[in-house]
């Protein structure tokens, strides 16, 4: 049985304060902008929001340099790794026509790691 979820104080600042965000962030940067005006509120109770938003499907999760990035927006996440220097460059995708018809549904979102030699790399 899923569980209840109240609507407490707390949800009510963390969500006012992710209202702000723009762009990915992770749980320790929510927690950083929230803690300034409300020290009260613990990390602890940031993961516990943020997972109970993943599950219903309110925000996405993405994985960069082995942590969770979130977004609010439906985005993808895509990077380019430099196996010489380990760098991560991030890059947008405007479109996966190329896969519609090797995907048996319907892409809400995707990630994708790509490695190679950046150009820096490859000019040395």
């Amino acid at each position: 049985m899923p569980r209840k979820s109240r609507n407490t104080k707390q949800k009510e600042i963390i969500n006012k304060e992710m209202e702000n965000i723009r762009d990915f962030f992770t749980a320790e940067h929510l927690y950083n902008n929230v803690k300034k005006k409300h020290p009260d509120v613990g990390l602890a109770t940031i993961y516990r929001f943020l997972k109970d938003l993943r599950r219903n499907r309110k925000i996405h999760a993405y994985t960069c340099n082995n942590r969770l990035l979130y977004s609010k927006d439906k985005r993808s996440h895509c990077h380019f790794i430099c196996e010489d220097t380990g760098k991560v460059i991030h890059f947008d995708v405007d479109s996966l026509d190329f896969l519609k018809n090797k995907i048996p549904g319907s892409i809400s979102s995707f990630q994708i790691e790509v490695k190679g030699r950046c150009e820096k790399c490859l000019r040395c």
